[in-house]
């Protein structure tokens, strides 16, 4: 800064020095050469004061300059959305979303052609009016079932800007919501309305008859009962969902909880709960899990399998830990099967393949959704394989809890 003064100083002094000099010899009508003479001499005194200083100033004035602005393509290539820049009704610009989704070959292309669809074409077709307008619903870009929300901006040069969000998710959230709502509100609607019934009856004219008030007792406890286990379901699926992202840490012994279950099973005098042939590997790490969701796992696996398998067949229960390192458990029946085109929905809630033999053996339609939950909850894998039949296998895969082995 002192130099920058010094400088100032020095180069305003020789000007004033030039000055007056220079109008002393015009005064005197002195030649010309001299006058010339004199100005030269004044450069030489002001490059001999400057010294580098203004090589400094214009290296700073450099180093201040404001970088260089992104291109536009740069900008919308980071987004991971589609996203178009159109201009005159024209595609100029497309990030690799929006090519991998309307095609490479929409640059430079009509939008309307690049986005093939009745509501798009009428909104880009529109002027743009000061009122901000609402995003459009467009159904069917890209795949049959997609649904994509369409907003359209106007750019200060003109161009719009069509950014297009994949709602095709929380569609799909919201119809599993509305779907399941709609079956629970059925599902306990149905007993519910038959034990009013038998209810009304017995206070009408069946009351008086015993054997009569007996069977519809029995059946208005067994529809209770039914609504009881939907009820401990709902709830059951509502906690295991609450606590999905909290891993389990405590080691569980899954062929101590395979005894456990297989002798409650018998305790509760199920007629084939001896049916159960249990195959359990010799070294077998225990798993990290919650233990109380585990045995849910197993009694609702091995109960599908006792309630669907044929009579006098066999349940069999198999526990060993395969070449990665997972531990395995496998579920099967000898039953009637199921087609293939059922496989894939069976984890849904309330899905059955056949809806009145679910409900005749009690179920709730819910027991594969809480198997699969609490799979998920413990980083594990559901498969489920069956030949019509002959029966179907479900097999869980599940991370074994450190390097502790029990031997057995």
């Amino acid at each position: 800064m002192l130099q920058g003064f010094r400088h100032r100083t020095f180069t305003a002094i020789v000007i004033a020095v030039v000055a007056a000099v220079a109008v002393f010899l015009i005064s005197y009508d002195l030649p010309s050469t001299l006058i010339a003479l004199v100005g030269g001499i004044a450069a030489a005194l002001l490059a001999a004061g400057s010294g580098d200083e203004p090589t400094e100033v214009a290296t700073s004035t450099a180093d201040l300059t404001a970088p260089k602005a992104p291109e536009i393509a740069e900008v919308i290539e980071a987004i991971v959305e589609p996203v178009l820049i159109v201009t005159e009704g024209r595609v100029t610009h497309a990030n690799a979303a929006a090519r991998a989704l309307l095609g490479g070959h929409i640059v430079g292309e009509d939008v309307r052609l690049a986005i093939r669809h009745p509501a798009a074409a009428e909104r880009l077709a529109s002027p743009l009016a000061g009122v901000p307008q609402g995003p459009i619903d467009l159904v069917g870009l890209g795949t049959l079932d997609q649904r994509w929300e369409m907003h359209v901006g106007r750019a200060a040069g003109g161009q719009r800007i069509v950014h297009l969000i994949d709602q095709t998710g929380n569609y799909a959230a919201e119809r599993m919501r509305v779907d399941f709502v709609a079956n629970a509100s059925h599902e306990l609607r149905t007993p519910l309305a038959s034990i009013l019934g038998y209810i009304e009856t017995l206070e009408e004219e069946a009351g008086a008859d015993k054997a009569v008030r007996s069977r519809f007792l029995k059946i208005m406890f067994d529809e209770s009962r039914r609504m009881q286990r939907l009820v401990e379901d709902l709830i059951s699926l509502s906690r295991i969902e609450a606590e999905k992202y909290r891993l389990p840490e405590n080691a569980v012994d899954l062929g101590h909880l395979i005894g456990e279950v297989r002798t409650e099973l018998l305790d509760a005098r199920d007629a084939r709960g001896n049916e159960i042939a249990a195959d359990i590997g010799a070294e077998v790490p225990p798993v990290a899990g919650d233990r109380a969701q585990l045995s849910q796992m197993l009694h609702n696996l091995i109960g599908n399998a006792i309630k669907y398998g044929r009579p006098g067949a066999p349940v069999s229960v198999r526990l060993w830990r395969d070449q990665t390192g997972m531990v395995r458990i496998s579920v099967a029946d000898e039953g009637d099967g199921i087609a293939p085109e059922h496989i894939p929905r069976l984890t849904e809630r309330f899905y059955r393949v056949d809806a009145g033999r679910s409900r005749a053996a009690g179920g709730t339609g819910l027991g594969l959704a809480i198997v699969k939950h609490i799979v998920e909850r413990h980083r594990g894998r559901l498969d489920i394989a069956s030949v019509v039949g002959k029966g179907t296998t479900v097999t869980v895969l599940l991370p074994a809890h450190g390097s502790t082995v029990i031997k057995r």
